[in-house]
């Protein structure tokens, strides 16, 4: 128990010390754990005089020349020569300072039954040291050089040393390595101390650096040093995965590519799926990536003809023309009957169907001052109704004419009557009667002489003409 106030200062002060001091850019924290071994015997000293000092006192009649050997004789000589400590005795904190230099603060205790060739009687042993290394390598293999000064106490006794020593680490990852070192600690004063190399070997632990995402990138190299993310991105995160980060990642949640700032183009047809109203099929920028089949700029589901191209006032269907007339029927007038664009679709009398009706019209006979048909009559007016069901969106007009013979009122209502049963006989036939008028002139315009048979036989007429007025 007398040496437990030792071993308490020792490790109060290191612990201290580890507020104080560096290791590496990295983890600039760093703490070595493990054994350590005392050698007196190569270190070239006198054997020291007077009755001060722990080891001098017992040993007077020990004979100097063979006591202790010369600078580095033996030095490996571990049986007769090394105090080993085969517990934990060793216990170093450092922090790297920059430049390849790192400070460290160590406390170690041994116990001495051997100094140089004489046997001692179970010497206590404890030091603390103060250190600079200098690390010309970084790598796994990380040999250094240090010098220093420290306290030692052996027993009752205690001196100051200037320290030198090299050693290397052993890396196994970032932040885990063995250490083994080798340091010469040259007394002041030799009357109570004698110079003596002290070897370690240890496991060091490299900490300190800070990553506050735990991303595994240090918050001095991640640019995004709260957000954990990829090295490949400096620590920026890319949640999707798709090698774009975050941050330049339109759609971030969704994996895409680079050509869309990361949004995804599910169908392929260069219409992103956000933007995309028919996201799985592909289509054209026209109908908002929507398919169109037949190319008419309406999209399939909004196209009731999806196969055929029409017009968007149509629903995506063309126009029909069902005469066939090539004028449309949204256009055409008579939609259901062939006729001309001049003429809106119509049909018009042509002069060799108005001369079909003519000779028709004409061969239409009436009992002799009567308004009634003969008998022949009858398929005379079928022919005229067939021609004149083509032309049922045209205006006509049935006129009615007479011979001279007779007064100018009888002949006037006996033409008027006969025009009037004309258009009563087509009317029936189906003809519309709102396309149709009847007009007497009696005998005010005759086509044949009034003076002969054959002339006034011609005047008795009807004629029926398209209405132009």
């Amino acid at each position: 128990m007398k040496h437990l106030k030792k071993v308490i200062f020792v490790f109060l002060v290191v612990a201290g010390f580890s507020n104080i001091n560096a290791q590496d850019v990295d983890n600039p924290w760093s703490i070595e754990i493990g054994t350590n071994a005392v050698d007196f015997y190569p270190t070239g000293a006198d054997w020291p005089g007077g009755d001060d000092g722990p080891i001098v006192e017992p040993y007077d009649d020990v004979n100097p020349d063979t006591y202790l050997g010369d600078m580095f004789e033996d030095f490996f000589n571990m049986n007769d020569h090394w105090n080993t400590a085969s517990v934990i005795s060793r216990i170093r904190v450092g922090r790297y300072i920059g430049g390849g230099f790192s400070a460290g603060l160590a406390g170690s205790f041994n116990k001495i039954d051997k100094v140089g060739d004489y046997t001692a009687n179970d010497l206590s042993y404890f030091g603390l040291d103060m250190d600079l290394r200098w690390a010309p390598l970084h790598g796994w293999f990380d040999p250094y050089l240090l010098v220093g000064g420290g306290y030692t106490w052996i027993d009752e006794y205690g001196n100051g040393s200037l320290n030198g020593g090299l050693g290397m680490n052993f890396w196994f990852n970032d932040f885990i390595g063995a250490n083994v070192q080798t340091m010469y600690k040259h007394s002041f004063d030799t009357d109570a101390m004698l110079p003596h190399f002290q070897h370690a070997l240890g496991i060091t632990f490299k900490f300190g650096g800070k990553d506050t995402d735990g991303d595994g990138i240090y918050d001095k190299y991640d640019a995004c040093p709260e957000v954990a993310g990829l090295e490949a991105f400096n620590g920026c995160p890319d949640t999707d995965l798709d090698g774009i980060q975050d941050s330049e990642d339109a759609c971030p949640n969704t994996p895409g590519l680079a050509e869309f700032n990361g949004c995804p183009d599910t169908d392929g047809d260069g219409i992103i799926d956000k933007d995309d109203a028919c996201p799985t099929e592909a289509g054209p920028v026209a109908t908002n990536g929507c398919p169109d089949r037949d190319g008419d700029g309406i999209a399939d589901k909004d196209d009731k003809c999806p196969d055929v191209a029409g017009p968007v006032e149509n629903d995506g269907c063309p126009w029909a023309d069902a005469d066939g007339d090539g004028v449309l029927d949204k256009d055409d007038e008579c939609p259901n009957i062939a006729g001309p664009a001049e003429n809106k679709g119509c049909p018009v009398v042509t002069p060799e169907v108005q001369k079909e009706i003519t000779d028709l019209a004409r061969a239409i006979y009436f009992n002799t001052g009567k308004f009634t048909f003969t008998d022949e009559t009858e398929i005379r007016i079928d022919k005229l109704s067939s021609i004149l069901s083509k032309y049922t969106t045209l205006d006509f007009v049935v006129e009615g004419h007479t011979d001279s013979t007779g007064s100018d009122k009888i002949n006037a209502k006996l033409s008027q009557e006969r025009a009037d049963a004309v258009m009563k006989a087509l009317v029936g036939m189906g003809f519309p009667a709102d396309k149709m008028t009847s007009k007497g002139f009696g005998s005010a315009n005759p086509i044949g002489d009034n003076k002969t048979t054959k002339g006034r036989q011609e005047n008795r007429r009807v004629e029926i003409f398209q209405n132009r007025d």
